[in-house]
């Protein structure tokens, strides 16, 4: 009587091998790079986390752990953790030099609000909503080719 229809099923590893496969191009020795994306809510403004993030786009490893912790902004702070987390992956995971890292990427986006009550008088309550934002870091290592040229 009823049809019954069979749901198609997306093929994972056909993605999941693509995934690698990019992966393993995106290492190879010329041109190493080393992507850290934070998943978990970090509870300020995009425009607050922007304004950090600015500043140390295109910046050497070591010239943006300066410029983060003298920065006197409260956002810094998070993005120095995640900063100092995207070294640490990038020396124990792919055996590069801290060093020779930059950034080459960073970017703030827009993520979901935090949706709180506050209470108020005769019972009623005031609802208050805090912005909350996701930060993307890409470390790559500077290429043999810059890092002789530099030093003449």
């Amino acid at each position: 009587m009823y049809a019954i229809r069979k749901k198609k099923k997306k093929c994972l590893s056909f993605h999941i091998d693509r995934r690698y496969h990019n992966l393993m191009i995106n290492n190879s020795i010329s041109d190493k790079e080393i992507r850290i994306l934070v998943q978990n809510i970090c509870n300020m403004s995009v425009f607050k986390g922007r304004r950090v993030i600015d500043q140390i786009r295109g910046r050497s490893y070591e010239e943006t752990l300066m410029i983060l912790e003298l920065m006197p902004y409260r956002a810094c702070y998070p993005i120095l953790k995640l900063v100092y987390s995207a070294a640490a992956n990038a020396s124990h995971n792919m055996n590069l030099k801290e060093t020779d890292l930059f950034i080459s990427e960073a970017k703030v986006n827009k993520s979901s609000f935090i949706k709180k009550l506050r209470p108020r008088a005769r019972g009623r309550s005031y609802g208050i909503k805090s912005p909350t934002c996701h930060i993307t870091i890409v470390l790559k290592e500077k290429s043999k080719f810059l890092l002789d040229k530099s030093k003449i």
